[in-house]
């Protein structure tokens, strides 16, 4: 009598993990987030309520660790490592490469509907908005922090600039444009962002 195998635990809970993360992300897509439940959630990935409660606290838990899951997911498709920005000593080119991909990110389906409801639901709710900058938004922005603090000891940025809000002058109105739909985004957008904000408005 052939004995078999015993199941995976490790490969079952990674595939339910997965299937969770979809539904998630599916739902509050099609939904918005104040519709989106635990309970539409474990229905949608096939699996127990109680599954997801052994994991998560609550549905923006899983929300916003599907999103992280989303974005090493790409950044690993892409041959990137997740959650670095290139240092080439070439500062401009350097921040057009990510925002090209941020552009990539934004129009992709999979990430835009659920990346609308979210934000557009932490605009109301302060936990969430919190969790949201705290756990998506801030991340990223300190590897551009990093970046240009690089940039300022090669002396390709000024010692005298904050970081901080250096990095909003490329990175804020791309958020703005796409949020609020005031314009198309794009390459030749981004590009020209940077440029602007690396080089100013004035005449050289």
């Amino acid at each position: 009598m052939v004995k078999k195998p015993a199941p995976d635990a490790a490969r079952r809970s990674e595939k339910s993990r997965r299937a969770i993360y979809a539904a998630a992300l599916a739902l509050v897509g099609e939904t918005g987030y104040r519709k989106t439940s635990v309970e539409g959630i474990a229905a949608r990935a096939g699996v127990g309520k109680q599954t997801i409660y052994r994991w998560w606290s609550s549905k923006a838990d899983v929300l916003l660790e599907a999103f992280l899951d989303l974005g090493e997911q790409a950044a690993q498709a892409a041959g990137q490592q997740p959650y670095t920005l290139p240092d080439t000593g070439d500062l401009a080119a350097d921040l057009k490469a990510v925002l090209r991909a941020t552009v990539d990110e934004l129009l992709d389906p999979r990430f835009e509907a659920p990346a609308r409801a979210l934000a557009a639901e932490g605009l109301v709710d302060e936990q969430l908005g919190r969790e949201f900058v705290g756990k998506l938004l801030e991340p990223q922005l300190r590897l551009y922090v990093d970046r240009l603090r690089s940039a300022q000891e090669t002396g390709a940025v000024r010692p005298d600039v904050d970081p901080r809000i250096g990095l909003e002058l490329f990175v804020s109105p791309l958020a703005q444009r796409w949020l609020q739909r005031t314009g198309p985004i794009s390459y030749a957008y981004t590009d020209t962002l940077v440029d602007y904000a690396l080089y100013g408005l004035a005449p050289r």
